[in-house]
């Protein structure tokens, strides 16, 4: 019989896992060093930075799902370089992620994902983006589906290492950290914001020097 899939709000996360909630940019050690951090881009960048952000402030607004992702985001991971040339890990879109954590049975589609894994399949899970919809979209709770998605990802992994995360909404971006049972949540980040959408690279690609320097066994 095939497990029943529940949709869980974030409060029932908290409840049913003893979670600890912090939020704001120095709430955790992690998330402060993680979010300290500055870039800068060459002119190529730059050229495709100035495009992105025009179009962005515009039209954001009215973009649907597919829009957001094929118009913005997409640049913004080309911009910053997430990917590996030793192939130490991987890029991943739209990957179910599922883990039985005690009673609890969770199940989420990640909207992307940073792993390690062999082909198309990731196995060892370090950072997740969810929920790419437009800002008043009133289904889902991306918070919640970003927070399962790190809880699988930590059971599946069991190395004691946090996790990262990303939630989109619209053109504001907020970025996660989960630490055994504390989750903490970052100022958001405006894109349409010349300075904060630099801001939000520069986060990107520092998690890339975490992930090679720190989580990798």
């Amino acid at each position: 019989m095939a497990k029943k899939i529940k949709q869980y709000k974030e409060v029932e996360l908290i409840k049913l896992f003893d979670l600890k909630r912090l939020v704001g940019n120095q709430a955790h050690p992690l998330l402060d060093e993680w979010l300290t951090c500055e870039t800068t881009l060459n002119s190529n960048e730059q050229y495709l930075f100035d495009i992105i952000l025009t179009d962005a402030k515009e039209k954001i607004d009215g973009w649907h799902e597919e829009d957001l992702k094929m118009r913005f985001i997409a640049f913004i991971l080309q911009i910053a370089n997430l990917s590996n040339d030793e192939k130490q890990y991987q890029l991943y879109f739209e990957r179910v992620v599922e883990a039985t954590i005690g009673e609890h049975f969770l199940k989420v589609k990640t909207d992307f994902m940073v792993a390690k894994g062999i082909l198309d399949t990731p196995e060892v899970p370090y950072f997740h983006f969810q929920e790419w919809k437009r800002h008043r979209d009133p289904n889902g709770d991306p918070v919640a589906q970003l927070l399962e998605a790190l809880l699988c990802a930590q059971h599946i992994n069991n190395n004691g290492k946090p996790l990262y995360g990303c939630t989109i909404s619209g053109k504001y971006w907020e970025f996660f950290v989960l630490t055994e049972k504390t989750y903490c949540i970052s100022d958001g980040y405006d894109s349409t914001k010349p300075h904060e959408l630099l801001q939000i690279i520069a986060i990107l690609r520092k998690f890339k020097e975490i992930l090679e320097t720190r989580l990798l066994d």
